[in-house]
């Protein structure tokens, strides 16, 4: 008996009767042979961590444009978070937390330079439209590895492709993950925004302080926790109807005080802009991209969907420097 295969009993012997077992996966597109270590959701999440894709994270915006201090997240930061977080529920509830890891380390992996300023400017010009979700699919089965893609099991795909707020996720798993994704953004989107002093503690209405907490970390703890004792023993991950409540109001406060301030927000314009103008330009020369992307349009792969891929993993400062390059005399650009 192999190592994995140990270790798939005791996801029998263990997890409760709603997880998703490794041995149940209904697998990869294309077959290969199993790991004599690694379960396979386990070796998703390995592939995902040691993509290109999950490195470039670490320089894409989560809230705030290049923000002016060290502590403001980035959709890497944002990600891990969402990862323990998920992973700290899924634990308590005896669901697969390597199946947990997977989907939140993957979830984010399609998001555009300059946050969602980036994914409405190619919604706009990409005639079949762009998601993160949708792209972060195509980037572990199409874009990555050169084409090759990560070949990653049916599950994990389908948590990626249904964190999102209008989408369910079938696995329980993934529903830890969709709601681990909106306590960890509403959480470090609020610390972030007192640090930033575009709001106080204080500016959060009184009845949501009282309802799940005066301060970030009660807030989270509460969350957490309500989750876990309202999904216990079930076939479903859910919250209270107070908890959920008072989740849709702080989202909508944040929403209104945060999201579109003019003082978080106002530089985004220029970054919609930028993006805009990188669009075109690439459309009309679209050998400047790498041969990875011309040979895409030489396959067939539509013009528009191939610069759409191009531009979405590039990293903030990649984006700045080419469009530097490109628009920007080299008399003017800084050293």
């Amino acid at each position: 008996m192999t190592i994995r295969e140990r270790m798939e009993r005791m996801e029998h012997e263990t997890l409760s009767p709603y997880a998703s077992l490794s041995e149940n996966s209904k697998g990869r597109d294309m077959e290969e042979p199993q790991c004599d270590i690694r379960p396979v959701y386990q070796r998703d999440r390995d592939r995902i961590l040691h993509c290109k894709a999950f490195r470039r994270l670490k320089n894409k915006t989560q809230v705030f444009l290049t923000p002016k201090g060290d502590h403001y997240r980035t959709r890497l930061s944002h990600t891990l978070e969402v990862s323990q977080n998920a992973r700290t529920i899924a634990k308590a509830l005896r669901l697969n937390e390597d199946l947990v890891e997977a989907i939140a380390l993957g979830h984010d992996l399609g998001h555009t330079p300059f946050g969602h300023a980036g994914e409405r400017v190619l919604n706009r010009l990409c005639e079949d439209g762009f998601k993160h979700n949708i792209q972060s699919v195509r980037i572990v089965e199409k874009l990555e590895k050169n084409g090759q893609g990560l070949n990653l099991t049916w599950e994990v795909r389908d948590g990626i492709a249904n964190h999102q707020t209008s989408t369910m996720p079938h696995t329980l798993e993934g529903k830890i993950v969709r709601l681990s994704d909106k306590i960890a953004y509403i959480h470090h989107d609020i610390d972030d925004a007192i640090r930033g002093r575009i709001m106080a503690e204080e500016d959060i209405p009184l009845e949501i302080r009282r309802a799940i907490g005066a301060d970030s970390g009660k807030r989270l703890d509460f969350l957490i926790h309500n989750i876990i004792t309202n999904s216990l023993d079930q076939n479903d991950i859910i919250m209270s109807d107070e908890a959920f409540e008072a989740m849709r109001e702080l989202r909508s406060f944040m929403f209104h005080n945060v999201y579109i301030n003019p003082v978080a927000k106002g530089e985004e314009k220029k970054a919609e802009e930028l993006l805009e103008k990188l669009f075109f330009y690439y459309m009309e020369h679209p050998m400047e991209m790498p041969w990875q992307y011309t040979n895409m349009i030489a396959e067939g792969v539509a013009k528009e969907r191939v610069v759409s891929d191009y531009i979405s993993g590039m990293t903030d400062q990649y984006a700045i420097a080419k469009f530097s390059e490109y628009f920007v005399p080299k008399a003017w650009q800084v050293k």
